[in-house]
């Protein structure tokens, strides 16, 4: 097929400049792919008319999944015939991300077969994105990638895709095994991740330290974020190597401290461990020196969002420190606990983070029989009432003697 003659002066400028441009890949792809240069014509338009040609193709998918297919239709298929439908198929992409060559190729093989040839690697959630195909083609995809080893991802009011940091395949401040809880979780949660049965959706992330490496404080309803509760090992020999070769301890690592723990007199570091914080930042700048403790797990924490309906939120303690160990029972119990309140009491297109807010954590606690705990107070109480749920009486015969 010759090269697109698809006239995109709009999207031409978005081309310009240093970054990668998503108007090149589409570009080099219409030159093979008629539903590619369809898709350059209608966005060119959408430029044209600051209006998006794009409508929500309601529920569609393969037999017997609910999720994993986001259907999309075009509003122009007499002009685009090619785009007129459009369709997204999210795929279960492996643990922290790692394919081989054979992998790959197997993917782009069936994709170029059955869709636009358009890819998105990855997507917010983590899968693998196929962008553009159409209906007939759904179920020959779902074949072919079950063949070849591959599931269909979350989407709607399901379990999404759960995806986790390299952890420790790569990071020497794993944790907790995150490739390995990631795998537990998608194939305990089969039929949450592909019938929809939310009142929204729900994201599992897992990052192993907490550099959070996934952003799973911001972007996941259970959030799982490796840490420890011990003392930060040291290597004062180390520390003093750093020193000697020009680094100043004082302003880079002490004086950036947020729990302000750290002292150091110009030959010894001492940190005041009951204080630390677990930000990783000294750890990070003396990584020779530093490292997380022995005593290793995570905080589970709940509730964090993108701004959709309601504002942005950032996760709530759930847990403070839990030992992450197979098969992860403790984490299952709680999930499914939250799962029957939230169902039976969330409103359609309601976030558990959401939901929380509207009842108040202290009764979501106690609707999930999970005892509160100082680390999950916010900010707190600005005036001096307290107020208790239990009252005790004195007893009525001392009341009589008085």
């Amino acid at each position: 097929m010759a090269d697109t003659v698809v006239k995109t002066p709009k999207l031409d400028e978005l081309e310009k400049g240093k970054w990668p441009s998503f108007v090149k890949e589409i570009k080099m792809a219409a030159k093979t792919s008629p539903m590619a240069q369809d898709l350059l014509g209608q966005l060119e338009l959408s430029y044209e008319q600051k209006l998006g040609h794009w409508k929500h193709g309601g529920i569609v998918g393969v037999m017997g999944y609910g999720g994993g297919v986001i259907g999309r239709y075009s509003d122009m298929p007499d002009k685009f015939p090619n785009v007129s439908h459009f369709h997204t198929i999210r795929i279960n992409q492996p643990s922290g991300w790692f394919y081989t060559s054979k992998a790959l190729r197997t993917l782009c093989d069936i994709w170029e077969k059955h869709g636009s040839g358009l890819t998105n690697m990855h997507g917010s959630t983590g899968d693998i994105i196929f962008l553009g195909t159409s209906t007939p083609h759904l179920e020959p995809i779902f074949s072919e990638l079950t063949k070849a080893g591959f599931d269909l991802g979350g989407s709607g009011s399901d379990v999404r895709t759960p995806s986790c940091c390299v952890g420790p395949a790569r990071c020497e401040w794993a944790c907790y095994d995150t490739l390995a809880m990631a795998y537990d979780l998608t194939m305990s949660f089969q039929d949450e991740l592909h019938r929809p049965a939310f009142p929204y959706k729900f994201k599992f992330k897992m990052s192993g330290c907490p550099n959070d490496c996934v952003a799973s404080i911001a972007r996941s309803d259970m959030s799982i974020i490796g840490t420890w509760r011990d003392s930060i090992q040291i290597d004062k020999d180390a520390v003093a190597e750093y020193a000697s070769r020009g680094m100043d301890i004082k302003a880079d690592v002490v004086d950036n401290c947020p729990a302000k723990c750290m002292e150091w007199d110009g030959k010894e570091l001492h940190i005041e461990n009951s204080y630390c914080r677990r930000c990783m930042h000294c750890i990070n700048v003396m990584p020779k020196a530093l490292r997380p403790g022995k005593d290793r797990g995570a905080t589970v924490l709940i509730g964090a969002k993108a701004p959709i309906i309601e504002g942005a939120l950032l996760a709530s303690v759930l847990y403070p420190f839990v030992k992450i160990e197979a098969p992860y029972q403790q984490i299952k119990d709680v999930v499914a606990k939250i799962w029957d309140v939230w169902c039976e009491e969330g409103k359609n297109r309601e976030r558990i983070g959401e939901f929380i807010q509207r009842v108040g954590l202290g009764n979501f606690l106690d609707a999930i029989e999970v005892e509160p705990v100082a680390e999950m107070v916010a900010h707190p109480r600005e005036n001096p009432y307290v107020f208790y749920e239990e009252y005790f009486e004195e007893d009525e015969t001392a009341e009589e003697q008085k």
